[in-house]
């Protein structure tokens, strides 16, 4: 692994069902064409070799789209976001994994749960992944309140856990609101201040994010920085992350980690 250690980006590739949380109906049509516009508006980060990805993609989102996903899946890894974004039961676990690889021809390692919920380690393990990136260990109102979990990769009964990454001390979620809602240069400032801190750093977003959210009744902080001027914010941070580390996959980083009993 690169001394300067890993850029862990991942995109929640799902259907944009966020409009229902807040009382608006929305069509599945509706929901999938807006998640598909999302990706392809982060085409410019997804065809940059130098900068690989982690894609946590609902299997419904993937039967919609398979040749897009398979195309994806030679340069970035695939990791599952369950089957679909809005129910969930512990049969989707299997279910999705197996989909995903179908569509793919690529293995299926990883999880991450929608909306970072609360899921059985046991029954991860039984679906066949290796690890899970369902925790932000912060607190977020209304959400949950992670603050007593590990700041940075831990193992918990065999599987690794990979929390998205907050400041530390404080604790300051780094997540695809903080992005949107705090001073750049503050955010910029904390996101390399973590990745020399713990070695590596992880962010997520999501697709729909990077299209125009502004006919949907949705908070202030949701749409702030939405479509093409979030395109550019995150150029520029890849750009200013990209002299203090090395962008990998999550299962990338995970084979470059020693084993030891610190990550088991």
């Amino acid at each position: 692994m690169s001394r300067r250690g890993a850029i862990l980006l991942s995109f929640d590739v799902e259907e944009f069902d966020l409009p229902m949380e807040y009382g608006q109906e929305i069509s599945t049509e509706a929901q999938l064409e807006t998640g598909k516009k999302g990706l392809d508006a982060i085409m410019p980060f997804l065809s940059n070799p130098a900068v690989p990805a982690t894609l946590f993609t609902t299997a419904f989102f993937a039967t919609h789209f398979p040749g897009e996903m398979k195309a994806l899946a030679a340069t970035h890894e695939i990791a599952s976001h369950t089957f679909h974004h809005s129910s969930f039961c512990n049969s989707d676990l299997l279910a999705s994994r197996i989909a995903l690889e179908g569509i793919t021809g690529t293995e299926v390692r990883g999880l991450r749960m929608p909306r970072m919920q609360k899921v059985d380690v046991a029954e991860v393990l039984k679906a066949g992944y290796s690890y899970d990136s369902s925790i932000n260990p912060t607190i977020i109102p209304g959400r949950y309140n992670n603050r007593h979990l590990p700041r940075t990769i831990y193992g918990e009964r065999g599987l690794l856990r990979i929390p998205a990454s907050v400041s530390p001390v404080l604790r300051l979620p780094l997540f695809w609101l903080g992005f949107k809602n705090y001073p750049y240069a503050l955010f910029r400032q904390l996101a390399i201040q973590t990745l020399k801190k713990d070695g590596y750093l992880c962010l997520y977003f999501h697709p729909w994010e990077f299209t125009d959210l502004q006919r949907y009744r949705l908070p202030a902080y949701i749409k702030r920085y939405n479509g093409d001027a979030l395109v550019k914010r995150l150029t520029r941070l890849t750009k200013d992350l990209a002299p203090h580390g090395r962008f990998m996959t999550t299962q990338q980083y995970l084979e470059s980690l020693p084993i030891n009993s610190s990550t088991r």
